[in-house]
């Protein structure tokens, strides 16, 4: 072979050796988010984008998902290592699933309050939780302001067992509220509030009652680590949160810089909307007074156990919620690096 064919031949090789060494060091991570690639999403997105994970010698897949039961399901199935979950769907997991040999964990919280919440429209009459009695709410069988409801109707003096309700697919839910098949529906507020308004219904035409302002203090979605991840990979998860919470400060500073992370991921989205979207998971679920009291990425131990109960005569659980079992702060980063909340 001619030296300069050897010479290039060589070349390669080594390249292609180098590359190989840097992939083998990175951590495979397959991450599963709760819903559709939106506003909310970027908190992932801008750690991709941005090679924040990348710096923490971690190769993140980002898959877009149809629900937080499913989430949890497929993180404790193995299909995927991480995942983002509403706390209480994998409380019900590991309350029903007491013999399973793999239960996820959360790691981390950041919807400290939940966005659940009851909307209905001005004209239907209903202002406050007592209006609602005698009347017909709407929402999916698995959503979770429907099935966090008794939570609430308890905290407002309400017969939870009275309530007449309506179920179907997540896209028809604002459509039936809008043309008046209901009266009322649950949902998440930056969810069914932005739907709404697709349908043609103002801001000012629609009564909101977030689950936070009438006495439910649950917890919302929190990142959450497979059983094996927990066990084999406690320094992955370290990495992934450290990014996660870098991220999560350059999305509150700059969510119109953001969105673009969105848009990359699917050009379909409309920015406008999404910005939007975000902007309300930040100021309703994200950067609330609960997160800035207990700190962001935190649980505050008595809460967690309230939850657990509430959850556990609300989901009606084959066994009681053990919150020991469902959450492990032990991966967070430091109280500096957890410093992402507008002062």
């Amino acid at each position: 072979m001619p030296a300069r064919k050897f010479f290039k031949f060589s070349t390669a090789l080594l390249l292609a050796a180098a590359c190989s060494a840097a992939s083998a060091q990175e951590t495979k991570i397959k991450f599963q988010l709760d819903w559709r690639f939106e506003g909310p999403s970027a908190l992932f997105l801008v750690a991709k984008s941005k090679g924040y994970f990348a710096q923490e010698k971690l190769d993140v897949t980002i898959d877009a998902g149809n629900g937080s039961g499913n989430a949890v399901n497929r993180v404790a199935s193995g299909t995927y290592d991480m995942g983002f979950a509403d706390m209480a769907a994998l409380m019900e997991f590991s309350a029903n699933n007491i013999d399973a040999p793999s239960k996820p964990v959360a790691v981390m919280m950041v919807y400290n309050d939940t966005p659940a919440a009851v909307f209905s429209l001005k004209k239907s009459g209903i202002r406050k939780p007592s209006d609602l009695a005698g009347k017909k709410l709407g929402a999916p069988v698995f959503d979770a302001g429907r099935r966090g409801y008794p939570i609430f109707a308890k905290a407002n003096g309400l017969d939870a067992s009275k309530t007449q309700w309506t179920s179907m697919d997540p896209p028809l839910r604002e459509t039936m509220l809008a043309r008046g098949d209901v009266d009322a529906i649950t949902g998440f507020y930056f969810t069914s509030l932005l739907n709404l308004n697709a349908r043609g219904i103002k801001d000012e035409d629609v009564n909101v009652m977030m689950f936070p302002d009438y006495g439910v203090k649950l917890y919302g979605n929190a990142i959450i680590a497979s059983d094996a991840m927990v066990r084999q990979k406690p320094e992955a998860i370290k990495a992934f949160l450290r990014a996660f919470a870098k991220a999560t400060k350059d999305v509150i500073a700059n969510p119109e810089a953001a969105i673009k992370a969105v848009k990359e991921r699917d050009g379909l989205i409309d920015e406008k909307l999404e910005l939007r979207r975000l902007k309300l998971a930040i100021a309703s679920a994200i950067a609330t007074p609960h997160a800035k009291a207990e700190g962001y990425g935190q649980v505050f131990s008595p809460r967690l156990t309230l939850m657990a109960s509430q959850v556990s005569d609300a989901y009606g659980t084959k066994t009681r919620v053990n919150a020991d079992k469902i959450w492990n702060g032990s991966f967070l980063p430091s109280k500096a690096e957890l410093d992402v909340l507008p002062k």
